[in-house]
């Protein structure tokens, strides 16, 4: 399963500031971590990781993350 491969490698993602803003501003968060909050996002069992042409969709609840599959930089995440 592809998902395997970007949950063996959780400890890469990353981002940039703009897109720590970027994920704070689109989910609404405040004062945590958008880092670690897309890292347990994702490592949830309940959240569904496919991949698409260069990225990575993650999927749980009402919240997509999109993540470039060769960096392993997060690029964004939405309320969907």
């Amino acid at each position: 399963m592809e998902a395997k491969i970007l949950l063996e490698n959780i400890d890469k993602l990353h981002t940039t500031e703009m897109g720590i803003k970027r994920i704070k501003k689109n989910l609404k968060l405040e004062e945590c971590d958008a880092v670690e909050y897309c890292k347990n996002k994702v490592s949830d069992k309940n959240c569904n990781i496919y991949k698409q042409g260069k990225n990575w969709y993650c999927e749980i609840g009402n919240i997509r993350i999109t993540i470039n599959s060769y960096s392993y930089t997060i690029i964004t995440a939405h309320i969907i």
